[in-house]
């Protein structure tokens, strides 16, 4: 037989998600967004041509940029967690 500590800390369906949310966001050079990737849950707004326009709404509700890789010649990856 478990342990009743076991069931209070496994999460449960319908529980309120309590962990961090992450997006990548990818753009060219020429601030055009490319690609927007989020975790499931992850709260946003819907994301606009303009990257500079699309990073200052995620900034706004919160997320943080916790990198910025090159990743081809002329784009540019932004890793948001919130």
């Amino acid at each position: 037989m478990r342990n009743i500590r076991e069931y209070q800390t496994q999460p449960m369906i319908g529980q309120a998600w309590t962990g961090r949310h992450v997006i990548l966001l990818h753009c060219t050079n020429n601030n055009q967004v490319i690609t927007l990737y989020k975790s499931f849950h992850a709260p946003i707004e819907p994301p606009r041509q303009n990257c500079a326009e699309t990073l200052s709404q995620l900034l706004s509700i919160g997320y943080r940029i916790t990198a910025i890789t090159p990743i081809a010649s002329n784009q540019i990856q932004y890793v948001l967690v919130l």
